[in-house]
This record gives structure tokens, C-alpha cells and sequence, in this order.
């Protein structure tokens, strides 16, 4: 790879001052870019919401218009800034060139936030602004621009002069690059604060975690000159009881940083400034610090920390009552309640796996059931190496829980098919999970990819040199011992097809005793289906159905009252949940009236679990998914259908994470009142929460 030649001496020259004295202030973590700023010190500004996501070729905004040299040039959906859009620069080289809408104005700066995709090289990165007579450099970043997270905000200086054009240009491989964000030019305009929101992040406090925030407090403080800083914040809370489970509430200040990582739920808070000390829950807490604030939104948490042994199901909210700033002005904080949460808590959960936790670097794709005796067994992928799917160095975990998911067992490793590098590790995952409920058996399957073997490159066979495997594990001791792999691909693989596997979760036993997994595959044409394996000699001997639906993937199953199967899959068109049934185990399927319809989602697993509710003619269903119908995924819901799924009224909606996810979940019922849910969550890779079950359904007796 050949790195972009340097300019010429000429164009050295011209850019040395202008570029040096720009580079001693070009790099910020803490300031915000509101896309609503126009009455403060913004002119133009962009964050490239209304492109088209893809290759950017040519495109206008309201900020002007933004043309592209390179296929390397495309707008992303989900690295951002804010919103839901950021603009990445990769290839050799890739040329941005910016042309602004207006160029009468009188300018002070022009800004915008970046991040670096990979600290793997060769890099450059640099800015170019042509004022109507020629182009010169005015930043570099080749070594500035922080990896991860957009920590880094560049700020250029523009001495009154509109640019007529803005140039960014980036060389790298093809596959790393640089994202930029909240593209602005802003005035001169003096500091002061004009508003304080506080809303509730929608979040849980989880058990195991050092910081939970709980409320997200924003004071937007327009400008970039005589610049003030935030002295006290008050909180108020109404419940005494919170003394009663709180150890301690801490505020933290995070500029113009807002973005919250699922990936690293801590990585904000260790990079943070805290407000005062911490203090002891009480029912009017002040906050005194000095804390500088910067152009646009200003973003403060209030975290807390749960006490030794204290497991609350719902906690009390706290709340923003007036920030000071300056000589000791005050504006009163608005509340803003936060879209979708119609039930106003703060959950309490259990970090039960998370990023860095035994040295392994993530956890995903959660299954979990209750077993004969009551014990909980979780399982997951322990992906030591990073995030990525199959192939990879990924083995199945698994938590057991003998006191209804207060406490759990050290992890044990159950699924390990190797890990020599010449085979890719020898991965296995995607694990689902069910209990024989005529036996007591326990068992787990998973996708296991010999060599190059995942979702993208395995191919037609059966042995695992030619094509994903589908292993089972299998435990009749309450979760304590597991089998060796029992490599069940020759009793329900086509040949012809290029891979079958689990839908991950959980799989069902029918009233007849026959054990069901939810499952996948892709024909000869790499079309995927979703499906069902299932087993009528309690695991001797499996079969699989017919596809449900093209373009379907990951489901999960249940019986209906009149002993149908319904399969509830992600569909690949996005949107909404498909939903199927079936008569005669799997070999035609017929669309149920829900399909597309009922269960809005972002192109995500879910999970669906049948209850038999003492009172009612009807077993109920119950259906977790991050309940948005496009991506980022958010919004963790557990939602009940009373009519075998034909609706889910709202008022039987509990929003249980309003924050990104992952997405994954997993549902089981600890006992006869009690729901239990392992799931990808906002604030740890595997959560754990206890829900009362008349929580989603109401009382019945």
C-alpha cells in the first residue's frame, strides 16, 4: 500500500503557520455538536442524517453539498457521533470535498468529530480548505485521531473567511479508514447556558457493575468564547427508601461526549470528570465542583452503586433540580420523560458476563432454562479473541443458578472444539437450549466451524472440512457435567445445502414429549430458511422440517393451545417479526395473521416462551426484542399475547433497557410468578433480571 504523497513545497509553505498554529488547537474531547443549534453559534453543520446509507457519490443537505472521488466513501449506520449516521473516509486515498451552502458569513471556526477505526496502519489523514484562489492544508491527523469511540473533536480556526470548499482526505486500507461527524462552522458567540433537560436513561442498575447511570442530565451551554463552567447540580428524590439499597450516588461529567457503549459500558465513566464526591442516598444531594463547559450540549450521568447483598427488583428515581453556573446564576433543570417508557423505574439486574471478565474479550448470544429441580443454567458465547462471529476463537459458556438467579456459579466451559489457529480456532457457538421435560435431560446445541466455516463460507457436504457442523451436548445431572459433541449434521443436512444449524435461544419439549429447536439453513443458493429440528426418541434421533419462509434466519418456537407450532423468525427485510405455523411438524407451513405486522423489530433474534397461567383458558405468550423496528437495536421489551398471538396489547408492554444493545434475549419462568431473562444488554455483554410475572400480565388469580 503506498501512502498519499506529502504536498508540494509550495503548498507546504503557504499551510506551515496557518496549519501549525490550527494543529495546537485541534484536538478536544469535550464538545458537543446539537443538531438543533442553529439559534446559538452554528451557520452550517451536518451529521449526514438525511444520506442515504451506501456509497456517498453526490449528495446535498442543508449544509451544502458533499461529492466523493471513491467507493471508500460511505455513509455508516451505527458508529455515530449523535443520530444514527456518520460519514467514513478508507481506500488509497479517499477524497471528501464539502462545498457549503453559503459563504457570506464571518466565521470562527470549523469543527467536527472523529475516530480513527483501527490503530492498524498505514493511516493519514488530513484537512484541506480552498478559499477561491487554491487549496491548503490546515489539519493533519495521522497520529491524533484517538481509535474508538469519537473522543476526538477538531477544531479549526477560519479568521472570518467562509471556505468555498472543505476537502477530507484519508488513506488507509480499504477496510479501516476514519468515520467524522457533526461537521460544523460556527460564529463567535460568548458562553451561557440556556437549558438543563433531565431524563431517565431507561437503563438498569445491575449488581457487579461499578457504574450505573440513571439519569442523563444536558445543559446546553451555546458558545465558543468566554467560556464558563457548571459550579453545583442538585438532586432530589421523593422515596427514602433508596438510602435503603443505594451504597452511594455519584455525578459525572462526560463534555460533549454522549455516547453511551454497550461494547465497554465503562469506558465513558473511566475517561470522565466527576462532580464533587460521592454521597450517601438522601432525599436532596448537591454536587459542588468546577466543572468547564463547552460549546453546545453538555453531558452529566448520575450513576449509583447497589450495597453489599442489596437485590431490589425496581429502585426509586432521582432527580435534576437546578444546575449553577458562573457568579452563581441558576437555571432549574426540565424534566423530559424518555419516549416508550410508559412505566417510570429503575430496574435492578446482574452483570452475569461482561467485557474483559476472565480475560475473555466478549460475551453474546444468550439461551436460558429453568430444569427439573429448579436450577437455572445459562449458556453463551465466550469469544476470547473479540466480537466477531464465526470462525473465530469462540467456545459456549454456561451459569448455573441454584437460588432462582440471585447468585451464580463460577462460568464453566462446555463447548471447546479446539483452538489451533490453522483451522480458525476451531469456533463453536450460536448456542440454543432445552430441557427434556420427560426426563430431566439438559441439552445444548451449537454452530461449529472447522476451519473458514461460518455464515459466509460454508458450503455444500457434510464433513466439517466441507461445512458448518450442528453439535449437541447433553447433561442429566442439573447442569453439572456436560457430554462430548455428538455431531448430529449427517441426520438433517442437504447435502446440496451450504450450511444448517440452531435458531439460538432456547428449544421446547411438546405435550407428547417430542424435544424442538428452532433452526436455519441455507439452500444450494445461499438463501437462508428458517426451520425446525426435532427429536421423538428424546435425542437419539433428530429430523428437520421444511423452510418456513425465505430470507428468514433466527427463531424460536413454541406450542400453541391447539398443539400447532408457531416459529417466530427474524427476517431479513427488517421491520417486523415473521410468523409461522405448522400442523404437521414442519413439513408445510402456513402464515400466521401476526406475521410483518405485530412485533416491530431492527433484523434481530428474539425470544418466545409459552406460560400456563392457573385462571386463564389460554396459555399466554411471552415475547422479548428490542421493540424498534430499525437499528441502533434499543428498547429491550417483554411483551404478553392472552389470544396465541394474535395481538400484544400494549398494556401488556414492559420496557425493561431503553439502551443499545446487542440485542439477544432469552426467556424462561423461574417459578410459576416469576420471569426470568438472560439478554445482551446496554450495560453488560449478559444481563440477568427478575420480573415479576404479573408485572407484564396483571394479577389473576
Amino acid at each position: 500500500m503506498h501512502k498519499t504523497s506529502p504536498p508540494d513545497s509550495f503548498r507546504a509553505f503557504r499551510g506551515f503557520c496557518f496549519g501549525f498554529a490550527c494543529l495546537l488547537a485541534a484536538i478536544s474531547t469535550a464538545i458537543a455538536a446539537p443538531k438543533d443549534s442553529a439559534a446559538g453559534s452554528t451557520l452550517l453543520s451536518s451529521g449526514f442524517e438525511s444520506h442515504p446509507k451506501g456509497a456517498l457519490q453526490s449528495h446535498e443537505d442543508a449544509a451544502g453539498r458533499w461529492e466523493a472521488n471513491s467507493s471508500g466513501a460511505t455513509i455508516q449506520a451505527g458508529p455515530r457521533r449523535a443520530g444514527k449516521h456518520s460519514l467514513r473516509l478508507a481506500g488509497e486515498p479517499c477524497e471528501v470535498t464539502w462545498t457549503p451552502s453559503r459563504v457570506d458569513a464571518e466565521p470562527y471556526e470549523l469543527s467536527f468529530w472523529a475516530e480513527r477505526w483501527s490503530s492498524s496502519g498505514p493511516f493519514t489523514f488530513h484537512v484541506e480548505i480552498h478559499d477561491g484562489q487554491a487549496w491548503r492544508e490546515v489539519y493533519r491527523g495521522d497520529d491524533a485521531v484517538e481509535v474508538g469511540g469519537f473522543n476526538t473533536q477538531v477544531r479549526i480556526p477560519l479568521h472570518g473567511t467562509m471556505p468555498h470548499r472543505v476537502r477530507f482526505i484519508c488513506s488507509s486500507d480499504i477496510n479501516r479508514g476514519v468515520l467524522i461527524d457533526d461537521v460544523r462552522i460556527s460564529r463567535r458567540l460568548a458562553m451561557a447556558v440556556r437549558s438543563v433537560t433531565d431524563r431517565p436513561t431507561g437503563m438498569p442498575v445491575l449488581i457487579g457493575n461499578r457504574y450505573n447511570p440513571v439519569r442523563h442530565i444536558v445543559v446546553h451551554a451555546p458558545g465558543n468564547v468566554d467560556t464558563v463552567a457548571l459550579n453545583n447540580l442538585t438532586l432530589t428524590v421523593n422515596d427514602p427508601g433508596l438510602a435503603d439499597a443505594i451504597a452511594f450516588v455519584e455525578v459525572y461529567a462526560t463534555g460533549g461526549v454522549s455516547a453511551l457503549s454497550w461494547r465497554n459500558p465503562e469506558d465513558i465513566f473511566k475517561n470522565a470528570t466527576r462532580v464533587g464526591d460521592a454521597q450517601p442516598a438522601a432525599s436532596r444531594m448537591t454536587f459542588a465542583g468546577s466543572i468547564p463547559l463547552v460549546d453546545g450540549e453538555n453531558h452529566l450521568w448520575v450513576t449509583y452503586q447497589l450495597k453489599e447483598g442489596s437485590a431490589p427488583n425496581i429502585l426509586p428515581e432521582v432527580a435534576c433540580e437546578s444546575v449553577s453556573y458562573g457568579n452563581g446564576r441558576v437555571v432549574h433543570a426540565t424534566a423530559e420523560p424518555m419516549p416508550g417508557q410508559s412505566r417510570a423505574s429503575v430496574r435492578v439486574g446482574i452483570a452475569l458476563r461482561n467485557t474483559g471478565q476472565d480475560g475473555v474479550a466478549s460475551h453474546r448470544i444468550p439461551g436460558l432454562v429453568t430444569t427439573h429441580r429448579g436450577t437455572l443454567i445459562a449458556v453463551y458465547d465466550v469469544r476470547h479473541r473479540g466480537w466477531g462471529d464465526l470462525p473465530g476463537d469462540i467456545d459456549i459458556g454456561m451459569s448455573r443458578s441454584t437460588d432462582g438467579g440471585h447468585t451464580w456459579e463460577p462460568m464453566q466451559i462446555i463447548g471447546d472444539m479446539g483452538d489451533d489457529p490453522a483451522h480458525a480456532y476451531d469456533g463453536v457457538g450460536d448456542p440454543a437450549i432445552l430441557v427434556d421435560k420427560t426426563s430431566g435431560t439438559i441439552w445444548v446445541a451449537g454452530l461449529w466451524s472447522h476451519g473458514n466455516r461460518g455464515w459466509k463460507n460454508s458450503g455444500p457436504g457434510i464433513t466439517p472440512d466441507e461445512t458448518a457442523q450442528l453439535v449437541l451436548y447433553k447433561c442429566d445431572d442439573d447442569g453439572v457435567t456436560w457430554s462430548p459433541p455428538i455431531n448430529i449434521t449427517p441426520q438433517v443436512k442437504d447435502p446440496a445445502w451450504r450450511m444448517v444449524f440452531q435458531g439460538p435461544g432456547s428449544g421446547i419439549t411438546m405435550s407428547d414429549g417430542t424435544l424442538v429447536f428452532a433452526a436455519q439453513f441455507k439452500d444450494a443458493g445461499d438463501m437462508p430458511y428458517a426451520t425446525i429440528i426435532y427429536s421423538q426418541d428424546h435425542g437419539q434421533t433428530w429430523k428437520i422440517g421444511t423452510g418456513a419462509k425465505s430470507n428468514t434466519t433466527e427463531a424460536q418456537v413454541v406450542q400453541l393451545h391447539d398443539g400447532a407450532l408457531m416459529l417466530n423468525m427474524r427476517d431479513n427485510r427488517g421491520g417486523a417479526r415473521s410468523v409461522y405455523v405448522t400442523h404437521d411438524m414442519g413439513q408445510t407451513w402456513e402464515a400466521h395473521r401476526s406475521s410483518r405486522s405485530a412485533l416491530p423489530e431492527p433484523v434481530c433474534q428474539a425470544s418466545l416462551i409459552r406460560v400456563d397461567v392457573q385462571g386463564l383458558d389460554r396459555p399466554v405468550l411471552l415475547f422479548s426484542n428490542p421493540a424498534v423496528p430499525d437499528k441502533p437495536r434499543r428498547n429491550m421489551t417483554i411483551k404478553a399475547s392472552f389470544d396465541g398471538g394474535n395481538t400484544w396489547p400494549e398494556e401488556h408492554h414492559l420496557l425493561i433497557d431503553a439502551g443499545e444493545s446487542a440485542g439477544y434475549s432469552s426467556l424462561t419462568m423461574i417459578d410459576k410468578n416469576t420471569v426470568g431473562i438472560l439478554y445482551e444488554g446496554s450495560r453488560a455483554n449478559m444481563t440477568f433480571m427478575r420480573i415479576p410475572l404479573a408485572e407484564i400480565i396483571g394479577q389473576h388469580d
